[in-house]
């Protein structure tokens, strides 16, 4: 296993005590401030993409009048686009992008595996099989697909769970329970395509299972937001657990941490965050893998930073990403998560050949 510690700075001589501490604060800091800068500009430029042309100003005064503030209304077709489409979606993706990059920055912690990601433990394959169900059964409407994503989701960590058995706190038997339930339910999500599936159903389910956001609603906006923050809250108040775990299982138990309940209790909350997140958005790879090795390589393996700032910086990720894939090719549209693998592969290459070079 490759513990999380972080790469040695390579130079031409040793640094001075606590010269890479500071560095590593500085860099946390300069990274956080932009991120919280960008973010909110981010959010406001991004509902201006589209077919209809729409200004920042525009975009204020539509949700400033929503919020009862004493502002000029935009026609009710334009407030529409801003209030009911764009700004839905945006923070959408947002919440996604950032809750997954938490997930996966908790997941590779607690498993020491730097390929962990938020669908390691068959949430995605599971997902895919409960949204493909409703779909061939004719209910493709935005709610029973939501609730059987979620569903199948639920299920799919079950089936670890009930796998994994007494070894749940076993990094290597979570990953291959993980590993043999993604496979079941991916054959399952197969053989109802294959049996039940006509050309139209089966388009809708392979652009939900390459990761949309088109059916984007201020309800799943929520649901992701309180899915998002409990994840973050709860995983953030377990920071010094999961630092302790980058030393093994061992070292965390002789610094007072409880391995088994910390890493079942870790792995139910990020279970249950992505199983939201994903049945809002489809299964959109890359996100909770390489943010947290981006974002780790700047501000170091302290989680106390890198949680939060994994969230600012999946937030901005997934945001840009989405907007690319809706204006690239307008009025085409392609699924965001094809754009965050093209993305994704090369930035994860990079990285890699960085910490590589770096030891």
């Amino acid at each position: 296993m490759i513990s999380h510690a972080p790469p040695r700075t390579t130079g031409p001589g040793p640094a001075a005590p606590g010269t890479a501490g500071r560095g590593r604060r500085s860099g946390a800091v300069w990274l956080g401030g932009a991120g919280l800068l960008v973010l909110p500009m981010s959010v406001a430029f991004a509902v201006t993409v589209g077919a209809a042309g729409l200004s920042i100003g525009e975009v204020f005064r539509s949700v400033a009048a929503h919020l009862g503030l004493p502002v000029t209304s935009l026609p009710p077709l334009q407030d529409a686009i801003v209030w009911e489409l764009r700004l839905p979606r945006v923070l959408l993706a947002a919440l996604v992008g950032g809750g997954l990059a938490v997930c996966g920055a908790v997941l590779q912690a607690l498993t020491r595996n730097p390929l962990a990601d938020p669908y390691l433990l068959g949430i995605s394959s599971g997902a895919s099989t409960g949204a493909v169900a409703v779909l061939i059964l004719g209910l493709g409407s935005a709610a029973p697909l939501t609730t059987g994503a979620f569903a199948g989701s639920v299920v799919a960590f079950c089936c670890v769970l009930a796998l994994a058995g007494a070894g749940m706190t076993s990094s290597v038997r979570v990953v291959l329970a993980g590993v043999a339930v993604s496979q079941l339910f991916s054959a399952v999500t197969s053989l109802i395509v294959i049996w039940a599936g006509d050309a139209q159903s089966t388009r809708s389910v392979t652009f939900w299972l390459l990761g949309s956001l088109a059916s984007a609603s201020w309800g799943g906006a929520a649901l992701c937001a309180a899915a998002a923050g409990i994840a973050l809250a709860l995983c953030w108040a377990a920071a010094p657990a999961l630092d302790a775990f980058a030393f093994g299982r061992e070292a965390a138990a002789s610094l007072g941490v409880s391995p088994a309940r910390t890493q079942l209790t870790l792995l139910v909350t990020t279970a249950l965050s992505t199983s939201a997140l994903v049945a809002a958005s489809g299964a959109i790879g890359f996100v909770g893998l390489i943010v947290p090795h981006a974002v780790r390589f700047v501000v170091g393996s302290r989680h106390r930073i890198l949680l939060p700032a994994c969230a600012v910086y999946g937030a901005i990720f997934l945001l840009w990403a989405d907007t690319a894939a809706r204006a690239l090719f307008a009025p085409r549209e392609i699924p965001v998560g094809v754009l965050t693998a093209l993305i994704g592969v090369p930035v994860f290459a990079a990285v890699m050949r960085r910490r590589s070079t770096a030891r």
